[in-house]
């Protein structure tokens, strides 16, 4: 396994990420506990979930689970760089009161607080902002944060699903207070989805942050999708299905299999291969249901994309261009 540097800090961190979503919902704790194992085994350090994952009424079950594993020792938290996020209330489904979801100082406290309960640690290596709260100032959210870092109960701050100017915004106010600011960014990123090369990528390498692209395969459509249902193994469900629905997407994914095909190749592993040849990204997020998909996304990190095959992809699926002249003159 490679590791490089969490943006511009000094945190060495895998090239690959577990995310944890599945855990709980889809994986069962002790499958849950085997990956995340097989995981640590194979190098894999970097490890992310959130507050809300467990979902309606199971909402930190995925913490819960990892806060489990913690707990049966072996150095297992000492080993694990830990990142979770805040921003969802945490109230049970039908159930709402204010100053219990998004950004204010006192949710960012209350959610914390609640994380590290779930997870069974006294501390949080990156905690990251689910999403952008347009009604609470950075100011507010900086002191929380700063508290936060003071007391030793969170390390590092993120952001996910911000766009460029407001990594500007966060990090020029928290330069302004001596604070190290934002350090990382998670945003969706993958080959059928480059809207982020315009602002998103360009504005975390000026600032210093990495990048963890989620949903790297876009929800499946870049895994073989069409191989698969002509195999008789899985139709595309939810996302997938919608999009194959679209003659024009269909024949981009039918082209980007071809093209795969050709090569030998998988088109789950290189999905994954080709985020890890792009400028500042630190490395996607796989999901794993399974032990045999965890090993797909460990081979990825060995696969060398050749410039053949690299252009081919951006040939089926090209880029938006540098921000201005992806829309300028």
């Amino acid at each position: 396994m490679e590791y490089t540097q969490l943006g511009r800090t000094g945190l060495k961190v895998s090239r690959l990420v577990l995310g944890t979503m599945n855990f709980g919902p889809q994986t069962d704790e002790a499958d849950s506990h085997a990956i995340m194992d097989a995981a640590l085994d194979a190098g894999l350090n970097f490890f992310d979930t959130a507050n809300a994952y467990g979902w309606g009424a199971r909402k930190g079950w995925t913490e819960e689970i990892i806060g489990s594993w913690f707990a049966k020792g072996g150095d297992r938290r000492d080993k694990v760089v830990l990142a979770t996020k805040g921003y969802a209330s945490m109230a049970p489904d039908g159930e709402w009161w204010p100053n219990h979801d998004k950004l204010s100082a006192v949710n960012i406290r209350r959610s914390v607080e609640a994380s590290l309960r779930r997870l069974g640690t006294d501390h949080i290596d990156l905690y990251q902002f689910h999403h952008v709260d347009r009604k609470t100032p950075f100011e507010e959210i900086w002191q929380a944060v700063d508290v936060l870092v003071q007391q030793g109960k969170i390390l590092y701050a993120g952001s996910s699903n911000f766009p460029g100017y407001k990594i500007a915004q966060a990090n020029e106010l928290a330069a302004r207070r001596g604070s190290l600011g934002l350090v990382s960014e998670q945003c969706l990123y993958n080959l059928a989805e480059r809207r982020a090369e315009m602002e998103v990528l360009p504005a975390a390498r000026e600032y210093g942050l990495g990048v963890i692209p989620w949903s790297p395969l876009h929800g499946g459509l870049l895994g073989g999708v069409i191989k698969k249902e002509h195999e008789g193994k899985r139709r595309a469900s939810g996302r997938s299905a919608d999009a194959l629905a679209n003659t024009a997407v269909r024949e981009k994914v039918q082209a980007y299999e071809d093209l795969l095909d050709k090569h030998g190749l998988q088109p789950g592993e290189v999905a994954l291969a080709w985020l890890l040849t792009r400028p500042g990204v630190t490395g996607p997020i796989v999901g794993p249901r399974t032990a045999e998909q965890l090993g797909s996304a460990l081979r990825a990190a060995e696969l060398e994309l050749s410039d053949e095959v690299l252009s081919g992809l951006d040939a089926i699926f090209p880029g938006p261009g540098p921000s201005p002249e992806a829309f300028a003159w």
